[in-house]
């Protein structure tokens, strides 16, 4: 997890009410937002190592993270770590190729090929962010405080719609940001679009992963 205190409601990965099996969280001291999303510092892989080692120790089975813009470690992060490692939904976009997919980001500026090429999706792929400067965009690359749910709704609608208006062939979307999925639903239900997220795939992971 990311050194965060913005609200997570359900849905969120970092709501463990979100999933259908037991999860256990480990914070990554100093990963704050801005530094992961904006600043791609690399000297905190380490510590992402380090915390997944003790939550194996701790007896998990599989690894995720709360920032879909960590996919561009998910090679060195599955090296490091002795259990499957899905660090993003990202990963989601070369399962459902040929479909034409689009996805919708917190910060369209930070995303860049790189996070593409390492979890083997298309860089080119048609990205749309969250409006910068939008209450979402403050709360979650500021760690404010305060989350405006319905602002937040309405801005992942909006981002889906600019996507579509620019790409209007595309078959599915996927949320990058973790802290998205609450509005999944909704942003289904806008588009008549299938919409994966962090969540969504690591159900279907898990349930991969059982006998």
């Amino acid at each position: 997890m990311l050194d965060t205190r913005f609200p997570r409601p359900v849905g969120d990965i970092g709501h463990p009410g979100s999933f259908r099996f037991p999860v256990r969280y480990a914070t990554v001291p100093k990963a704050l937002p801005q530094r992961v999303v904006r600043g791609a510092d690399d000297a905190l892989l380490p510590a992402f190592v380090a915390e997944g080692l003790r939550l194996v120790r701790e007896g998990a089975s599989a690894l995720s993270t709360s920032c879909g813009f960590l996919a561009r470690w998910q090679p060195q992060l599955q090296q490091a770590l002795p259990v499957p490692v899905w660090s993003s939904a990202l990963m989601k976009l070369p399962e459902l190729s040929p479909a034409r997919c689009g996805v919708i980001t917190i910060d369209a500026a930070s995303l860049t090929p790189a996070h593409f090429l390492a979890v083997g999706a298309d860089p080119a792929t048609p990205v749309e962010g969250i409006t910068p400067d939008s209450a979402l965009h403050r709360s979650l690359l500021h760690n404010l405080d305060e989350l405006d749910t319905d602002d937040a709704c309405a801005q992942v609608l909006d981002a889906g719609r600019r996507l579509l208006g620019r790409e209007p062939g595309l078959q599915a979307l996927v949320l990058e940001c973790t802290n998205l999925p609450p509005y999944t639903q909704a942003l289904r239900q806008a588009t008549g679009l299938p919409v994966h997220d962090i969540v969504t795939l690591l159900h279907e992971r898990m349930a991969a992963l059982r006998p």
